[in-house]
């Protein structure tokens, strides 16, 4: 698995690194916009995520706007949804606005911090990661 982990905080970066690199090799962008990059980066090189499991509140590019342009580009490239990144957000806001949000622009799971790992591994088995 080939993970990319977008967050801005630090100690929230670090849990989730430590807990993904079990499962694979693990990529950090701490905006948006590093999100984007790398995701580009990555598909052009054949090395495409897995799994990116993004923040929402993030300074530059939030994770709501990564998202959305993520999908964009995997559906400007015609990628099967079966075959698109599987996205997990992560973030402390609990409003059913955001919960909404999220979905709506098609991202895979959606987790509350401090993140309980236990639920996250629930999520990498559903999507045939770990």
């Amino acid at each position: 698995m080939r993970a990319l982990i977008v967050e801005d905080d630090f100690t929230s970066r670090l849990i989730l690194q430590q807990f993904l690199s079990r499962y694979g090799e693990c990529h950090i962008a701490v905006n948006g916009k590093e999100a984007i990059k790398a995701f580009q980066l990555a598909r052009e090189g054949g090395a495409a995520y897995d799994l990116i499991c993004m923040d929402i509140m993030m300074p530059e590019m939030d994770g709501q706007e990564a998202l959305r342009e993520i999908r964009k580009q995997e559906a400007s490239a015609r990628v099967p949804m079966a075959n698109a990144v599987k996205i997990i957000m992560t973030t402390g806001l609990t409003g059913t606005k955001n919960v909404m949000n999220a979905y709506r622009e098609q991202c895979d799971a959606y987790l509350l911090k401090p993140i309980d790992t236990n639920k996250l591994l629930e999520s990498l088995r559903l999507f045939h990661l770990a």
